[in-house]
């Protein structure tokens, strides 16, 4: 890639890109981070940056474990897991990602993995087109210290069966033959097969981007033991940048007072000059 990047530290490079947006409205901001990274130590500055929505694209890849400090167990990683530091096994419940960004209020919240990439060209692009904070969870594997993890949701042989691609305004059928699909009883959602009798194409759930309640109801399949897990765009909503209300905030400042003088602002209402 031709562009400009930074280094940070670990877990603080939200704030860095914030600033960068705020200070640069005009460049496209991107942010590479982790599981770990982003859902642990930072996971402050990520639900903060959520909420302010400010226009920048986050791509996180999860492969449920800290691999570059060699094998700890993560925010991400499963109950039971056994890594470098649960050796009998990992206690603590995981975060799932897409359903804090939503909780967050983040506007744009998606999930792909580094298997099939048409499809995650797809979600990088509609990230980037989108005017707002976009998050892009990505599934990725790593080979030293969980191999597998995602095999059944990336494989060929598997992926059909147990994963269910979101599209908007499109049904949420899945399976090798597409028949099989996702029917709402109340807010619950459970599978139907499209070839037993009393069940059609009219009864599958239709896929709305634009409905933040539906947004919650998918991204909380992602843990269940009989329901496909979601994957494509769950969220993309529209609302004002971060940046913008910064600028337009400073602009209806001085037209209304005028141009600040920044020794006054510094010296403020009360001050002593020591001679």
């Amino acid at each position: 890639m031709d562009t400009y990047g930074f280094h940070g530290i670990h877990g603080r490079a939200l704030p860095i890109a914030s600033g960068l947006k705020i200070a640069r409205p005009d460049i496209s901001v991107w942010v590479v981070t982790g599981d770990g990274d982003n859902m642990s130590i930072g996971g402050n500055h990520f639900i903060h940056a959520c909420r302010r929505n400010v226009d920048m694209n986050v791509l996180m890849f999860n492969n449920e474990v800290y691999s570059l400090t060699k094998g700890q167990y993560s925010p991400t990683s499963h109950r039971g897991q056994i890594t470098k530091s649960s050796p009998l096994g990992a206690l603590d419940d995981p975060f799932n990602p897409v359903s804090l960004a939503l909780g967050a209020s983040a506007t744009f919240v998606a999930r792909g993995h580094d298997k099939d990439r048409a499809q995650l060209q797809q979600l990088l692009l509609k990230a980037h087109q989108h005017k707002g904070f976009s998050f892009v969870e990505i599934y990725t594997n790593c080979r030293i210290f969980n191999d597998g993890a995602f095999d059944l949701y990336t494989n060929r042989e598997t992926n059909e069966d147990h994963t269910v691609w979101l599209e908007h305004d499109m049904p949420l059928v899945f399976g090798k033959k597409k028949d099989k699909g996702i029917k709402l009883e109340g807010y619950t959602p459970t599978v139907i097969d499209l070839n037993e009798s009393g069940h059609s194409i009219s009864d599958v759930l239709v896929h709305n981007e634009k409905d933040s309640t539906l947004a919650f109801i998918l991204a909380n399949m992602t843990y269940s033991e009989t329901l496909p897990r979601p994957m494509g765009t769950l969220q993309n909503l529209d609302r004002s940048p971060y940046e913008e209300r910064v600028v337009e905030q400073i602009q209806h400042e001085v037209e209304t007072k005028g141009v600040g003088n920044l020794e006054s602002l510094l010296l403020g209402g009360s001050y002593w000059e020591v001679k």
